[in-house]
């Protein structure tokens, strides 16, 4: 049975990249023995990103890096408590240098969310979900 899942991420700078993250309020931490990977902790399940050089991820991968100014490689979402941390997280990722492609906003009537692309280009989503006005049919049966 597979007992973890996490993301490898590459990027040009990870200082850089751990002091984005750092300022949008996510866990950092420089593995042990290294100076340039980087471990992201979100979320109540504790999931990691590994951020890794764009030069050591070539070599995990063997297969070349997507330019994110021309292509998108995934989409990174992340479940929000209230519309108003949708908002604060989208101006932490202003203030940090990131960008904003998708201004914060409701969505189908029961979702509000925004999007943001850091550093290297990866796009990230924000969304609040209000459960509450979920309409029936998407509901999941149990």
């Amino acid at each position: 049975m597979m007992r973890n899942f996490w993301v490898n991420l590459p990027v040009k700078d990870t200082n850089k990249s751990k002091e984005f993250y750092s300022k949008l309020g996510f866990p950092t931490n420089t593995l042990p023995g290294t100076s340039d990977q980087v471990q992201l902790v979100i979320g109540e399940n504790n999931a990691a990103v590994m951020l890794f050089p764009v030069s050591v991820f070539k070599k995990f991968t063997k297969h070349e890096i997507v330019d994110t100014k021309q292509a998108t490689e995934v989409l990174f979402s992340i479940d929000a408590e209230s519309k108003e941390e949708v908002d604060e997280i989208a101006k932490r990722a202003l203030m940090a240098g990131g960008t904003i492609f998708g201004k914060p906003s409701e969505n189908q009537g029961w979702m509000y969310g925004c999007g943001f692309a850091d550093l290297g280009g990866h796009r990230w989503n924000v969304l609040y979900m209000d459960m509450s006005m979920m309409p029936k049919e998407l509901e999941i049966e149990r």
